[in-house]
């Protein structure tokens, strides 16, 4: 709940009362200081632990390792990994599957793989969650056919892919320009039973809308209501914005105005993505109204929108600064 003082106000009185520090207290610390950034009072929490005759185990090990991933300190955390091995204690799939995000994170494939492989060698099996996080690394490097590959792997070991798994290569596809294979891979997910949410929709419809094929993705937002789902937001913004890079004005003013209608109020990005694509096609006056009821309605302009705004008043008033 992010009240440290008020754990550190307990952890005082345990130590007044002579409550001993359990195992479980100490990486509680050790977690809560590295998601805070202060690793250095993380290591100091073990240096305690060690201290008082507690030695870490694998989750408080975890735990650290973790805090030098999201610091990018990946030779830190791959040190502390092969410290827990030489003291005894196995990595469990956990343990990799957190430096693997962080190599993934740090965009150093070859290493993110190398654990990949070196599991195998430890008697552990890959987990959904590691083929996914190697999967998200390469496609956002667009090394798409390799994630492709991963998930054969991955079907081959007996693992079976979630949406998860099946969004990341998705929008791999979508973000890589392969809008056929997106296709047909959204058409296998559909055929192999996956649940499709809102999100794997969004992806989809996304891509469409970025490579102009216009129709589709309103068919398939249409598609939206009649499999159950309920636009959210989020969809709603992409599908208007790829009606106003289309120049379908009246369609995407007409989608942005229904969205109450179906319990869905537009937020400061659809106001934002509705006044820019008024700009964009020259519906000044209607761009200056809905501005006007945006900031009525506490949202404000995001900086794309300012600057358009700005451009298009600044030259008019030339004069009056000369």
């Amino acid at each position: 709940m992010g009240q440290h003082m008020e754990a550190t106000r307990l952890l005082n009185e345990m130590v007044d009362n002579n409550i001993s520090l359990s195992i479980f207290t100490y990486t509680i610390l050790v977690d809560a200081y590295c998601k805070e950034g202060t690793i250095s009072e993380a290591e100091a929490i073990v240096d305690t632990m060690r201290k008082q005759g507690i030695e870490p185990k694998v989750v408080t090990y975890n735990a650290l390792i973790n805090g030098y991933c999201l610091q990018n300190k990946m030779d830190k955390a791959r040190r502390v990994l092969q410290l827990m091995i030489k003291k005894g204690y196995a990595p469990n799939i956990l343990s990799y599957n957190i430096m693997i995000n962080g190599y993934c994170k740090a965009k150093r494939l070859d290493k993110a793989m190398e654990l990949f492989h070196e599991i195998s060698q430890t008697g552990l099996i890959p987990d959904t969650v590691t083929y996914s996080t190697l999967m998200q690394g390469m496609c956002q490097l667009g090394r798409v056919s390799t994630a492709c590959e991963l998930l054969k792997k991955m079907v081959a070991s007996g693992q079976v892919p979630d949406l998860v798994t099946c969004s990341i290569l998705l929008d791999g596809f979508c973000k890589g320009g392969k809008l056929e294979e997106a296709l047909k891979f959204f058409q296998a997910m559909w055929n192999s039973g996956v649940e499709l949410n809102i999100v794997s929709y969004s992806i989809l419809i996304d891509g469409l809308c970025k490579t102009g094929h216009i129709k589709v993705a309103k068919d398939l937002f249409c598609e939206l209501s009649i499999n159950g789902l309920k636009p959210n937001v989020y969809a709603y913004a992409i599908m208007i914005n790829g009606f106003c890079k289309e120049g379908l004005l009246d369609e995407a003013y007409q989608l942005f105005r229904s969205m109450e209608d179906n319990d869905c109020l537009p937020n400061n990005c659809c106001y934002n993505v509705m006044i820019q694509g008024f700009f964009r096609n020259g519906y000044t006056s209607e761009a200056t109204q809905l501005l006007t009821e945006m900031v009525g309605k506490g949202f404000s302009a995001n900086l794309w929108t300012a600057t358009i705004f700005v451009d298009l008043i600044i030259p008019s008033n030339k004069s009056i600064l000369i």
